[in-house]
């Protein structure tokens, strides 16, 4: 009994360090995921800074200047939409937790429950 004791508390907490370490990464890929989406909305914000200045040199000055910061424009948007792309798919590739625990605690049942079928008469 006493040794039924000791291994039952060993299983516990390999299972708690286990469910710590599947936390923990999710945790990580959702970070960098969130921080990809603030970079787009960053990037966005730029681009419309960019828009309305381009807006502001049409109306001013000669076509050369409104041109290059329209393509400056159109280049901030592009990179704002590949930092959605890419924070998207980051977020959406975040494995649900503590799946590798759930399966190994459902192993250990099952290895307990067979345990006792084999120790009883």
């Amino acid at each position: 009994m006493t040794q039924l004791s000791e291994q039952t508390s060993r299983l516990v907490r390999d299972e708690l360090q286990l469910a710590q370490l599947e936390l923990k990464s999710a945790a990580k890929s959702a970070g960098q995921g969130a921080g990809l989406f603030s970079g787009a909305g960053v990037l966005a914000l730029f681009g419309f800074g960019a828009v309305v200045t381009t807006a502001i040199a049409a109306l001013d000055i000669a076509l050369p200047l409104w041109a290059a910061a329209l393509i400056v424009a159109a280049v901030l948007f592009l990179c704002a939409g590949v930092a959605a792309l890419l924070g998207k798919k980051k977020v959406e590739n975040v494995a649900p937790p503590l799946e590798k625990t759930v399966d190994s605690v459902k192993q250990d049942i099952h290895e307990v429950q067979e345990g006792r079928r084999h120790d009883q008469p």
